[in-house]
């Protein structure tokens, strides 16, 4: 199965919970085991799962990221986001999940995150389940 979610982010950086969603996702799926890929179809955005208790952890990732890649520095794209370029590499573009029960297999304390580098904007995720064969 395959599901598009639409996320309309808010701020230039900053990371979305996308765990609710998914898991409603999810719910209209009719296999109970399996795996979730989820892909954000940008390069200036990313996928994670990290902390989701405490938003302090959210704003150390942003921070420090911001410490490593700034976002003006000596970059040569002219469009002058090369740091959510960069950003969005060193974090990534997809995930994959387990999911059992019919929902995702996180930990106790995790979340899925849709991290924008370059917004405000429309961001696509992919979400693809493949059931396990039974």
């Amino acid at each position: 199965m395959r599901h598009e979610l639409f996320v309309q982010t808010k701020n230039r950086q900053e990371l979305v919970d996308l765990t609710a969603m998914i898991n409603r996702v999810l719910e209209a799926w009719p296999a109970k085991e399996g795996l979730c890929t989820l892909f954000v179809a940008h390069t200036t955005a990313a996928i994670t799962v990290n902390e989701a208790a405490d938003p302090s952890v959210v704003d150390d990732l942003l921070r420090h990221l911001n410490r490593l890649v700034p976002e003006k520095g000596d970059y040569r794209h002219r469009e002058g986001n090369s740091d959510a370029h960069i950003k969005a590499a060193l974090i990534g573009n997809s995930v994959q999940i387990p999911v059992h029960n019919g929902r995702l297999d996180l930990g106790t304390w995790q979340g899925v995150f849709l991290a924008e580098f370059d917004g405000p904007r429309r961001r696509r995720v992919i979400v693809k389940l493949a059931a396990d064969p039974d």
